[in-house]
């Protein structure tokens, strides 16, 4: 009807168009202009830009419709179900996989799996994202003991290819339609028929076909002699249980039993042998099957097996044992029937004695024969080599009686092995299972008297083998050598007080410190990365032979811990409290045309692994003079390496290195202490800029990085001497908070986990503020305080398991800052609108994270760097109007820095994470437990 419509309409219109031409004459016909023609050119990639979008939403429809995996349209599938392609497994299928002990989860780790087909990467507009039920009894097939009712020809997974003009999946399905209809019931029930007649016919021939192929593949097998037959088990089994512990083939016990994909069990020997017979299938149920598909039994199903009891088949024995135990009870047999083949026939006089119950001189006498045979044989064979062919004759010997692990031994000392550890792996063992001394010696006394054998070596080994670990081992040279350092290279651990003056007037050092003199450090840094460094070159397509100069790039972090007194003995009275000084090396570069190469960079700069600690003191980080006395040497060195280069032979070759030291792993505490500044309350709030806590907080974003080490030296010289003679206010505005001398030179810059913690110590007291809804009522008292702070704590650890501590740490800020913390306040929260500020406020603060937190921003979230900028303006926003009772008039460190200062370090440094102080706090644990 609509058609006819149409062409009416068309009709009509034709014929009114051809009536006006007739009468307007041929002069005075309008010519199209260029602006109707472009408007039509329009419309029309319009209306196939419509077209196409509906052919696409028309394509993603019919996809809905097929499986992931054999491209069965669902609509044909018998069973009417169909399951996600992705996401966890269904409670049926997991309670399957629970009983085989199998630990895969989702569905697109059993997909790959059973399909040999990976759908993590799956575009929607490409593939289904559904598969059909069919496929899922196939997944459940494989993984249990049901019979094979379904067959999945290998290698048959769908191709999915995007939607074309020729687009195969939008024809089937137009096809698809037109098949249906014209399909007919009649016909559909006469099939059946004759289908239900074929398989009546062929039921008694597929019996007879059966029967003989059991007897052709038990003479396949050929295992009578090697295989038990079921009939030596000790206990009458019932029948279907004996079934399940015998061999498919050959219906002995199971021999080293494997199990098919289709979870059919056989002998190893019998099935490898059928495969290669009778072709690549199930001899059970003719599923396809290869030698790689075949794998070992769940363990629970090997444990019942062994834990049979069977009667030893070899005559005058009736002894019954474990199946587990057969094999070691069958080569005592062999040992006594051996033993009576060869027994020696005595003529007479003295009893004949064991060989090894000989003198040296009576058993050359004995094996003089054997010798000589031994020795021509190795002359003709072997290039006279009698050694090798006595201990082959002697491992064959053991193999031969299942001695193995004797056999082993032997064979390690054959190849220069030796049976014990090597020193460099004791010495592994002893720290990274944290053994002192005296522990590590009384273990290798213990094993060394109880199997005869020293396993463990003695630890004088263990000190030879520390000392090619530790600084001070690689010799190395200076160009122009270092100013008041020695040229010896073989310096180890050295005492920190070492070259300290001592008189009657000088402060008391009640401390114990050892350090690593720097170079020397830095040495054995540089030769654990020898491999790392040639490996680099290489990648790079630089020649091995290049000598430099190679420029090396180095975090210094430095950080002190408490409590570490110790928890018995007397020791001498020392603080209990440490200071630890590390260095990492960052990345290495070598000069090469115009351009310097990057050849390596350490890929976790934040493991305790590249780490290396320099310094150690029981000391207080807060002891200035202590600090400056034991660090200063350090820092002398350091100084002085700056202008000189080392010379260190790498792969054989004499090679430059130049040093950069950048000292950036400091909490905000140490950069005061180390650079001369106020503490952390002063009034110039930050280590980067000149702000005071009332300039940030009325410009919370604008602010430049203008501190420098040089900077703050030349300050300390104002402040010291005061040449313009103001008075102490005038004076501490001149030098921006700078009070004491700076002795280390450090990078301005945040250290990313004290930057999480401080701001998750103050959002702790935001959720605080908000429960006492402190923007009402801004005068509160300190017990309301500490009642606001139970309430969460209570509610933290009730609905996020967060328990309460008494110091913020860098677990629980990782746990207190996400999304999920934020709403369990809200459930503490009445006012609608708070909610919505905080949740922002927390959301603004996530995106901002990742950028100070990763190792390489650009790289890891290039997104939120680009939008930083614009979300710590936002963030400010909040901060100065619906937190304006908080953040009117001051705001806190880490706040100021975070909002203001990481754009501009992100673009020195190329991240702020990198550079953290991470690896020197996961170092402080091992101290702590060393």
């Amino acid at each position: 009807a609509n058609k006819e419509k149409a062409e009416k309409v068309a009709s009509l219109d034709k014929g009114t168009i051809v009536q006006m031409d007739a009468a307007v004459p041929v002069a005075e016909k309008p010519l199209l202009a260029d602006t109707d023609l472009n408007h039509n050119k329009q419309a029309l990639e319009k209306d196939a830009d419509n077209l196409k979008m509906q052919e696409n939403a028309a394509h993603q429809a019919n996809l809905q419709q097929l499986c992931r995996i054999c491209g069965v349209s669902f609509k044909t599938d018998r069973y009417k179900r169909s399951h996600p392609v992705h996401g966890p497994v269904d409670s049926e299928t997991q309670g399957l996989l629970r009983k085989k002990e199998k630990r895969a989860t989702s569905w697109p780790d059993l997909i790959a799996k059973v399909f040999k087909t990976d759908v993590r990467g799956d575009i929607d507009t490409i593939h289904p994202t559904r598969f059909c039920h069919n496929c899922w009894s196939i997944i459940h097939r494989k993984f249990s003991n049901a019979p094979c009712e379904v067959y999945f020809p290998r290698n048959s997974t769908m191709d999915w290819k995007s939607h074309s003009p020729n687009c195969t999946v939008c024809y089937t399905a137009r096809c698809g339609v037109k098949r249906k209809n014209q399909a007919s019931n009649l016909q559909l029930g006469k099939r059946l028929k004759i289908i239900a007649e074929c398989a009546r016919k062929t039921k008694s021939v597929k019996k007879q076909v059966q029967v003989n192929n059991k007897n052709l593949m038990k003479k396949i097998a050929n295992c009578k002699k090697i295989h038990l037959s079921t009939k030596l088990l000790a206990v009458d089994y019932p029948a279907d249980f004996v079934k399940s512990i015998s061999c498919q083939v050959c219906e002995h016990i199971l021999a080293d039993p494997v199990e098919t994909t289709c979870s059919h069990l056989f002998c190893r020997t019998c099935i490898l042998k059928c495969l290669k017979v009778m072709g690549s299938y199930c001899p059970s149920c003719r599923y396809p099957c290869f030698p790689t598909d075949l794998v070992s039994p769940v363990k629970s199903f090997l444990n019942i097996l062994n834990s049979l009891t069977v009667r030893c088949p070899v005559k005058e024995c009736d002894e019954e044992v474990l199946l587990g135990k057969y094999c070691h009870h069958l080569s005592s047999h062999k040992e006594v029937k051996r033993k009576e083949i060869y027994t020696h026939v005595n003529k007479g006089g003295r009893p004949r004695q064991h060989l090894l119950s000989l003198t040296r001189r009576a058993q050359k006498h004995r094996l003089r024969e054997l010798k000589l045979q031994v020795k021509a044989f190795a002359e003709k064979e072997e290039g006279g080599d009698i050694k090798a062919v006595c201990l082959t004759l002697f491992l064959l010997a053991l193999r031969a009686r299942n001695e193995h692990r004797q056999a082993d031994e032997l064979e390690a000392i054959m190849q220069g092995k030796g049976s014990g550890l090597h020193p460099a792996v004791c010495l592994a063992i002893r720290v990274n299972t944290f053994l002192s001394c005296s522990q590590y010696h009384k273990m290798y006394r213990t094993v060394k008297a109880i199997s005869g054998r020293q396993i463990f070596q003695p630890l004088h080994a263990l000190r030879t083998a520390e000392k090619a670990l530790l600084p001070g081992y690689h010799p190395f040279e200076w160009k122009p050598p270092l100013k008041n350092v020695s040229t010896n290279t073989e310096v180890g651990i050295i005492d920190g007080l070492s070259g300290l003056p001592h008189s009657v007037d000088d402060y008391p050092v009640d401390t114990i410190a050892k350090r690593f003199r720097y170079d020397a450090a830095l040495v054995s840094a540089l030769m654990d990365l020898e491999e790392d460094i040639l490996e680099g070159m290489k990648a790079q397509d630089l020649d091995d032979y290049l000598n430099g100069p190679f420029t090396v790039v180095v975090k210094e972090s430095c950080d002190g811990m408490g409590d570490v007194s110790e928890k018995h003995g007397s020791g001498p009275p020392v603080p209990e409290k440490a200071v630890r000084f590390s260095f990492t090396l960052m990345n290495i570069s070598i000069a090469h045309g115009n351009e310097n190469i990057r050849i390596f960079e350490e890929v976790k700069p934040n493991s305790e692994l590249c780490c290396k600690p320099l310094c150690l003191m029981l000391a207080d980080e807060s002891d200035h003079e202590t600090l400056t006395a034991i660090l200063s040497p350090l820092i002398a060195e350091r100084e002085t390496m700056k202008s000189s280069v080392l010379l260190l032979e790498m792969g054989g070759i004499l090679r430059t290195f130049k040093f950069i030291f950048r000292g950036t792993g400091y909490d905000e505490k140490l950069v005061r202490e180390v650079e001369g500044l106020e503490a952390s309350g002063s009034t110039y709030i930050c280590t980067l800029c000149d702000a005071t806590r009332l300039e940030a907080s009325q410009n919370l974003v604008l602010h430049s990085i203008t501190r420098s080490h040089a900077e703050n030296l030349e300050r300390y010289e104002v402040w010291r001497s005061n040449p313009y003679n103001e008075s102490v206010d005038e004076l501490r505005d001149r030098v921006k908070g700078v009070s004491a001398k700076p002795f280390i030179e450090t990078v301005p810059s945040i250290d990313a986990l004290h930057c999480d913690i401080g701001n998750a110590a103050e959002f702790y007291k935001i959720f605080q503020f908000e429960i006492g809804e402190v923007y009402k009522k801004p005068d509160i008292s300190k017990e309301e305080r500490k009642r606001w702070q139970s309430t969460l704590d209570k509610h933290l650890r009730k609905k996020m398991n967060l328990k309460p501590i008494m110091r913020m740490n860098g677990n629980f800020a990782r746990k207190l800052m996400t999304k999920e913390t934020v709403e369990a306040v809200c459930e503490l929260i009445k006012c609608e609108e708070r909610h919505e500020a905080l949740r922002e406020l927390m959301d603004l603060y996530l995106k901002m994270k990742p950028v100070w937190r990763s190792s390489c921003p650009a790289k890891e979230c290039p997104e939120l760097l680009c939008q930083y900028s614009f979300n710590s303006q936002r963030f400010a926003e909040l901060l100065s109007t619906k937190f304006k009772y908080r953040y009117e008039g001051k705001i806190t460190n880490y706040f100021h820095k975070t909002l203001a200062h990481v754009p501009e370090i992100i673009e020195r440094d190329g991240s702020i994470g990198a550079w953290a102080s991470e690896g020197n706090e996961s170092g402080n644990k091992l101290f702590r437990r060393f």
